[in-house]
């Protein structure tokens, strides 16, 4: 892209910005919000207070699903907070951030946050996405390609254990915070403290309430769910739209939205999903209130059409799909057949 062209969209951006910004969608929204936490905190506790009304008896495990549930709405909280979304200064909403990762849901925030922050920057960029880099997934064909053995024969496989891969998700996010953790030492204290009050009470209420062996498969659904849960909120967005050089210089606005697709399905899916169905907006706007996505969908796509940018919507089966037709594509080659299911939808 020629730098006069880059300066044209980088203009047209500053123009849909001041559109969005006079439509009032760039304000806090404290009443949504102190709605949307107080009700979720309810849920949280209502869980909670089910495990002792169903005590030692294997019903706990319905309780363990919708734990489950409930502790990705709580972390759908914490993704707001990161993005300064509910209150007006860092400090309350690091504060904010702290509460409902650390200490509710024993996710460590400090570890999140520049992460989730790299992705928005660099959004499906090779090298500097850390969402698409190396991991037990090979999102791109080099990573692909790499591997060889085990991990190349995972890499040939992963469209058909994908999902099931997503049941660990939860155990990952885990281990990565303590890791974090320990790297950072005396700076992260606070955050550790944190999460050894979380890892005491919720281990410790479930290992009182239930026997062991119950307990131990409460927390094997509780967790397991949990991973798919927030993993099935996070790959719709992105997974199997135009991956980027690292040397890519496309600018911001065009970046975000050639790389995000949005999910259609009304407000059940905007609940379901946290409100990052309206993943083109939140990448534009990444600091704009959840309950504002929505109105500023149809801005965001006048002003695609007017600049001839692909606005890209499908349903949430839609975008599963073509996750796993990218998955399988990136494991197998462009030479290979296509899919089972690829094959079934083309009929």
């Amino acid at each position: 892209m020629s730098a006069t062209t880059a300066d044209a969209v980088r203009s047209e951006y500053r123009e849909l910005a001041e559109q969005v910004r006079n439509a009032g969608l760039l304000r806090r929204r404290p009443v949504y919000y102190g709605i949307k936490v107080t009700m979720t905190i309810l849920g949280l506790a209502a869980v909670w207070a089910a495990l002792f009304v169903v005590g030692n008896s294997w019903a706990a495990l319905g309780v363990a699903a919708a734990m489950a549930v409930v502790f990705t709405q709580v972390l759908f909280l914490g993704h707001d907070a990161g993005h300064q979304q509910i209150f007006k200064s860092r400090r309350a909403n690091r504060i904010g951030g702290l509460a409902v990762g650390n200490l509710l849901t024993g996710l460590s925030f400090g570890w999140w946050v520049p992460k989730h922050n790299a992705h928005h920057t660099h959004s499906n960029q090779i090298g500097r996405d850390p969402d698409i880099g190396p991991g037990v997934i090979a999102f791109t064909a080099d990573v692909a390609r790499s591997r060889h053995g085990a991990a190349g024969w995972l890499a040939r496989w992963q469209a058909w254990v994908f999902f099931p891969l997503l049941l660990l998700e939860g155990a990952v996010l885990h281990i990565s915070s303590v890791q974090w953790l320990r790297r950072r030492g005396r700076p992260a204290l606070i955050e550790a403290a944190l999460l050894l009050v979380h890892s005491v009470i919720y281990f410790g209420v479930v290992f009182w309430v239930l026997s062991p062996l119950r307990a131990l498969v409460f927390i094997a659904i509780q967790q397991g769910l949990f991973g798919l849960y927030l993993g099935c909120s996070f790959v719709s967005n992105h997974t199997g739209m135009p991956v980027l050089a690292a040397d890519d210089n496309t600018p911001f606005a065009q970046r975000q939205i050639v790389t995000s697709r949005n999910v259609s399905g009304g407000r059940i899916v905007t609940f379901l999903m946290g409100g990052l169905n309206f993943q083109i907006e939140h990448h534009l706007f990444p600091s704009m209130a959840r309950c504002n996505l929505r109105r500023a969908e149809g801005i965001v796509r006048a002003f695609c059409t007017e600049h001839g940018l692909a606005y890209r919507q499908d349903t949430l089966t839609a975008c599963y799909g073509q996750v796993l037709r990218h998955l399988y594509a990136i494991g197998h080659g462009a030479d290979d057949p296509k899919p089972p299911w690829a094959l079934a939808a083309a009929a």
